[in-house]
């Protein structure tokens, strides 16, 4: 049996603790140790333990929040990162993406949704909410305007895939661009995921 290992990075011990208990009745999920964010062991904890998935809080500065994801991703590159929150701030989604996140998490979400995410990344999908998509996309556009090598970025990209891009960027719903597109939403949710991988949204 392949486990794949968690580490909880969060400054509540009863939240580590709670999804301690509950990720050990999985046959796949397995955490193997779990750390607050201002622990000054952190980053060492992260080289020893090798964790297949780190989840974290992030800081209420979207800078912070930028800082902190780019060391853990640095102290272990092969980690997935997933941020679990209870921010709803757009901003701080973008800020993530652009740092490497694979994914963006409620604190108010289901247990069913959080363990379908820490299945999911590994296999290279990623998931943010549809509210934060529109500035996740953009911020991710504007990276890739910035950057040397824009045009071999965008080009990964397929025709269909561009125009899922277009929509989002301008504020259009997964709904409306599937009745614009005449495709299936989950057509279209499979179209972003693929662009958030592509333009690097995970590791």
């Amino acid at each position: 049996m392949t486990f794949l290992r968690v580490l909880l990075v969060d400054s509540h011990a009863m939240l580590t603790d709670a999804l301690t208990v509950q990720l050990s009745t999985t046959t796949d999920l397995w955490v193997v140790g779990s750390v607050t964010p201002d622990d000054p062991r952190l980053l060492d904890t992260v080289r020893t333990l090798r964790p297949d998935i780190v989840t974290t809080e992030v800081g209420s500065a979207t800078v912070a929040t930028g800082g902190m994801l780019r060391k853990l991703r640095a102290a272990y590159p092969p980690a997935h990162l997933v941020v679990l929150t209870g921010s709803h701030d757009s901003a701080h989604a973008g800020a993530a993406a652009r740092a490497g996140a694979a994914a963006w998490v409620s604190k108010e979400s289901s247990l069913d949704h959080l363990l379908e995410v820490l299945r999911g990344v590994p296999l290279g999908h990623a998931y943010y909410p549809p509210a934060q998509l529109g500035v996740v996309l953009r911020e991710l556009r504007d990276d890739v305007r910035r950057a040397r090598d824009c045009s071999a970025r965008l080009d990964v990209l397929s025709h269909r895939e561009r125009e899922v891009l277009l929509h989002m960027v301008n504020g259009k719903p997964v709904g409306r661009i599937a009745v614009e597109s005449v495709v299936s939403t989950s057509t279209v949710r499979t179209h972003v995921r693929s662009i958030l991988t592509k333009l690097g949204v995970r590791s």
